[in-house]
């Protein structure tokens, strides 16, 4: 701008000098104050022209960080995605691997490897309740460079030995000590005497401690809070299946239970058979089959209900007289507790098929209703459509497996 305005007046200053000598200096004097204030504009351009590009640099340096930020940000939130997304489908997996064997021993081997992939120890124990506050040891996981427990170590053990075990047991909650030297009420179990970090979550099932999980390492500090929770969220579907397991087990003894027991029933219906031919052997091999029997046995017609014939075992279990039994219909005596299952029963065995461990419940004379496993089938006995049933108790079943 400067050189414009030389370029524009000077050849101009000049001419005038040239023809009138007197007016030039006013001349030259009005063009330099002019080019001064051009020169002050210009440099206060300049000056704002610099303090804009000051600003804007400012303003992308501010930016540039800000983003730096939010993509380090960004980096953050997806590592903790993929990181939830890795724990969840570890989880699921493990629960998933957890029903697909009712075994009880599949049930913990899938359980401790499961947790082994989770968290970082060196021992990992399912401790089960046998009663109240006894333990045992139901499975042990160990790495392969640890030296092997002692032979005196105990399968079964008391809870309230060990307050930290009676203490998750009874309250249902965990415990995490980063330093277990540290805990006035700590108490290793027999073969682990260097047990430094120390986890324990409880299996809750129906709002029962039904055993617990404890994981320890060697080193101090090696749990977080973390690994507690992980440990937490597996234990939950670890203690359904153990549940479920448990009630497979004994549903499998009650079926060869109750499978033996049918077969005794079988053989007192072919002694019946038998005994058709010939009235007196089937009296006399009814009285020893029948009579002397442990499992209580009746003998009602299929339309009426009515008794013709139960055993001693019958008797003492619902409190009856044979003389008050015999002549008189289920219904008179309400034996059954609902009428409509009876109907269901008669319906079934009509049909042709037997009917084998149905849970139901009986009236005894006393009034008491006693949880029954009831088998029966249809047989001839006197010219009459019978029904031959075993009905015993389904408590003293699980107290004689249990024992």
């Amino acid at each position: 701008m400067l050189l414009t305005v030389s370029i524009v007046f000077l050849p101009a200053v000049l001419l005038i000098r040239a023809q009138k000598p007197e007016i030039s200096s006013l001349i030259l004097v009005a063009l330099m104050v002019a080019l001064g204030i051009v020169v002050f504009l210009h440099a206060m351009f300049l000056l704002q022209l610099h303090q804009q590009h000051r600003q804007l640099a400012n303003a992308l340096h501010i930016t540039s960080k800000e983003i730096l930020q939010a993509e380090n940000q960004v980096a953050a939130n997806f590592a903790l995605a993929q990181s939830a997304c890795a724990e969840s489908d570890a989880l699921r997996k493990a629960a998933l691997a957890l029903t697909q064997d009712l075994r009880m021993d599949s049930v913990l081997d899938t359980l401790l490897q499961s947790l082994a992939g989770l968290v970082p120890c060196e021992c990992a124990r399912v401790l089960l309740v046998e009663n109240k506050s006894h333990l045992f040891v139901a499975r042990e996981r160990l790495l392969e460079e640890l030296p092997k427990l002692a032979s005196g170590y105990p399968e079964t053990f008391d809870a309230t030995n060990f307050p930290l075990l009676q203490r998750v047991l009874s309250n249902r909650n965990s415990i995490l000590l980063p330093d277990a030297r540290q805990e006035k009420d700590w108490r290793p179990l027999e073969g682990r005497i260097d047990i430094r970090s120390w986890l324990c979550v409880p299996l809750v099932a129906a709002e029962e401690s039904i055993g617990i999980l404890a994981i320890d390492h060697a080193k101090p500090n090696v749990f977080t809070r973390e690994h507690l929770r992980l440990t937490k969220s597996l234990a939950a579907s670890a203690a359904a299946a153990v549940q479920s397991a448990r009630l497979f087990e004994q549903a499998q003894l009650f079926g060869s239970e109750l499978e033996r027991r049918v077969l005794d029933l079988r053989a007192a219906q072919n002694a019946l058979r038998h005994a058709e031919g010939d009235r007196r052997l089937s009296e006399d091999k009814f009285q020893k089959v029948f009579r002397s029997n442990p499992i209580p046995l009746s003998i009602t017609t299929v339309d009426e209900g009515r008794f013709l014939e139960v055993n001693t075992a019958f008797e003492l279990r619902y409190g009856y007289r044979q003389d008050e039994l015999i002549g008189r219909t289920v219904h008179e005596l309400g034996i059954w507790e609902d009428d409509y299952e009876r109907s269901l029963v008669i319906a079934y065995l009509k049909s042709g098929g037997p009917i084998r461990n149905v849970i139901t419940r009986l009236r005894a004379k006393s009034g008491e209703l006693m949880l029954t496993i009831y088998s029966a089938d249809r047989i001839q006995f006197e010219g009459h459509a019978c029904i031959l049933a075993v009905s015993e108790d389904a408590l003293k079943y699980e107290s004689h497996l249990s024992n």
